[in-house]
């Protein structure tokens, strides 16, 4: 798919969402370029992932618009992410327990497959090759993060910051444009978070990623700018240095009074 480096990849442009009497967004605008992470950070129940819900299309706005310019997309959902250039990943592993680690990666890119199940069951050559195909780019991803020794394990077998690894591969084999992290922090130890980072850093030189964190510690050196929410709304956006220093966050986010 072919994509604009001068438009972002993601736009949520006044969002606002209402569940009943509670407004979980109000007005929020943020956007994701290419070649950049951006962190959406705030504290428990500030809207993080309801807006992140919103990117995914899980979640349409009452108020404002999601869009995905550089990819020529607006207000798809969530089936229709992977064909547009867009993958996620969701809080915890998401594995299927009763497929192998290189089956769950391959079930990431069945979006790609030509002549789907009708040409898979008549043995068709097009999915058999489209299947060879897919099984070669899963196994490279899997190499990519250095977990291929695991290919043949199920999920119950592998240890939790490799299973982490593995949802990401998954997410990767779509070759997607814009990558949506919702807390890939989230169980990781100290040397698996320094992995992770590496490997989010690495991301960027090909598309924009999108991460929602709660570990400070993790984001903060990682990402190139912050988008902080409280109370549904953003209260502060810019770099880790300039978000670090602003007495909103502070107040809102450290518990800090201004």
């Amino acid at each position: 798919m072919t994509t604009s480096p001068s438009l972002p990849h993601l736009k949520l442009d006044n969002i606002s969402i209402r569940f009943g009497g509670l407004h979980a967004l109000s007005n929020v605008s943020f956007d994701v370029h290419s070649g950049e992470i951006v962190g959406l950070i705030g504290p428990n129940g500030a809207g993080k992932t309801t807006a992140f819900n919103v990117a995914c299309g899980f979640i349409s706005p009452n108020e404002g618009a999601v869009s995905y310019p550089a990819l020529g997309q607006t207000s798809l959902k969530p089936h229709q992410l992977a064909r547009a250039g867009i993958a996620r990943t969701l809080q915890g592993v998401g594995l299927f327990d009763h497929m192998t680690v290189l089956e769950n990666v391959m079930a990431g890119g069945q979006s790609r497959a030509h002549g789907g199940v009708v040409a898979g069951l008549l043995g068709l050559r097009s999915a058999a090759r489209s299947e060879h195909s897919l099984r070669a780019d899963a196994l490279a991803q899997l190499d990519r993060l250095g977990i291929s020794q695991f290919a043949a394990q199920l999920p119950s077998a592998i240890p939790y910051g490799i299973a982490k690894k593995v949802s990401v591969a998954r997410s990767l084999v779509t070759n997607p444009s814009l990558l949506l992290l919702d807390e890939p922090a989230s169980g990781l130890d100290e040397n698996e978070l320094s992995e992770f980072a590496n490997l989010i850093t690495q991301l960027r030189e090909t598309m924009a990623v999108l991460l929602v964190e709660h570990n400070m510690d993790f984001v903060m050196p990682l990402v190139d700018r912050l988008v902080v929410l409280n109370f549904g709304q953003v209260i502060a956006t810019g770099t880790p240095h300039e978000v670090r220093a602003n007495p909103d966050v502070l107040a809102a986010y450290l518990g800090v009074d201004q």
